[in-house]
């Protein structure tokens, strides 16, 4: 019984959000921390990200049972019901959205109330099953919870959370691209106009190339604004730069196009990973934002 009111949570997304909110909190933390503050923030926001993820299981039923990688989700199968799922996903975030009320503060609050309304409101309910531009909206909650682990400790929406929003927003683009390259005939068969599907494979793999470069500007915006230090930066370019000249790789002719966009995939979780352990070990401390102003 635990077991399926795990899986319709979605392990993996909540795993991969936790990474990023620890990391956006301890970079606005810049070595103070607050331990208490930061697992509330976590615990809250995972189980934000749950009732997410748990309320789009109920509402993409139809499609899921079209798509091979989605049909035995719990609430395709019927192991689980939708009315379970849906309840599920509310108490879910009923928890995690009062969590966060409680222990962090209104504009965190914010942030993850706007990133759950794009998801669920916006991105489950129309823009994936309607538009192109499906992705874009999506990503715009992707982005969330690193913000949400920057405001909570920093109290406040400032350049570094702006920073964060924009890397995370642009990242989310070539990795769903990536699985929308390998996944064609699941989103095909399901209808879901993603670029790949909705414009050809052609315009989506230059949209890859165009993200990676622009997420490798918006990157190196963290350190050259004095919020991370060297080593951040040797990271966040040889991550980025590889990362771009195995995009480069899709326009080779001999190249296995789905082989390709799966290496794209996985070195995208594996750049955003680095990323957000080195931002949360390699921050500059007050002092040293003192000094950097000073010098400007």
């Amino acid at each position: 019984m635990f077991k399926r009111y795990l899986q319709v949570t979605k392990p993996g997304i909540i795993m991969g959000n936790l990474i990023s909110v620890a990391g956006g909190f301890l970079l606005a933390s810049r070595g103070e921390i607050d331990w208490i503050l930061m697992l509330a923030t976590v615990i809250g926001l995972s189980l934000v990200v749950a009732s997410g993820c748990a309320i789009n299981n109920y509402i993409d039923r139809d499609i899921d049972a079209k798509m091979q990688r989605t049909r035995n989700r719990v609430t395709v199968t019927g192991e689980m019901s939708g009315k379970a799922a849906f309840v599920h996903g509310v108490v879910l975030g009923l928890v995690g959205f009062a969590l966060l009320a409680y222990f962090t503060n209104w504009v965190a609050v914010s942030f993850a109330g706007f990133g759950y309304f794009v998801y669920v409101g916006l991105y489950t309910m129309y823009f994936k099953r309607k538009s192109v531009y499906g992705t874009a909206i999506g990503s715009l909650s992707g982005a969330v919870p690193p913000v949400v682990g920057y405001c909570a400790a920093a109290g406040q929406f400032d350049a570094g959370a702006a920073i964060l929003l924009a890397m995370f927003c642009i990242w989310q683009m070539p990795h769903s691209y990536a699985i929308a390259i390998f996944r064609y005939k699941d989103y095909a068969a399901a209808n879901i106009p993603v670029l790949p599907v909705a414009e050809g494979i052609a315009k989506a793999k230059r949209h890859i190339v165009l993200y990676i470069a622009a997420f490798a500007i918006v990157t190196a915006l963290l350190p050259l604004t004095g919020y991370v230090g060297v080593g951040f930066m040797i990271v966040a370019l040889s991550t980025s730069l590889w990362w771009l000249a195995m995009a480069l790789r899709g326009y080779r002719k001999d190249i296995d196009i789905n082989g390709w966009a799966r290496q794209v995939f996985f070195f995208s979780i594996i750049t955003v990973t680095a990323l957000s352990v080195t931002m949360a070990v390699d921050f500059k401390t007050p002092a040293d934002l003192l000094v950097f102003a000073s010098a400007h």
